[in-house]
């Protein structure tokens, strides 16, 4: 299955008539695996959130960016999701073990929609090894 499956029919897939804004899968190693659009991320960005991975909580305090965007990060799970909101928008990051997968949603699209759409995703790729 190509990285382009898993994006469409799983990250990008229809919640009610809507879906995320963007969803990518980045290699630990920070090398893009793919991307739902051409989106600007920064290495200092994925740098910053693999950090807080391996110390968890470190940018709650002063945020993160994305895409050059800043969000104020609102809830982490230790080392295994960050997430984070701007307004009517927000992220997920879900780490498994050789990639993170992102998922970027505005309204009508809610948190725990977001949520749910990363973090099953990432989960079934943490029961495949990867």
């Amino acid at each position: 299955m190509s990285w382009q499956v898993y994006v469409d029919d799983h990250l990008m897939c229809d919640i009610d008539g809507h879906h995320l804004t963007v969803a990518a899968f980045l290699g630990r190693g920070v090398s893009v695996w793919y991307q739902s659009i051409c989106w600007a991320f920064k290495l200092e960005e994925i740098t910053t959130i693999i950090k807080d991975f391996d110390e968890p909580g470190s940018i709650a305090p002063i945020g993160l960016h994305l895409g050059g965007t800043k969000y104020m990060v609102i809830q982490g799970e230790g080392e295994a999701m960050i997430c984070g909101k701007k307004g009517s928008s927000g992220f997920t990051v879900k780490k498994t073990g050789q990639a993170l997968v992102f998922g970027i949603y505005e309204e009508p699209l809610t948190p725990g929609q977001c949520n749910i759409i990363v973090e099953r995703l990432g989960d079934y790729l943490i029961d495949q090894g990867l």
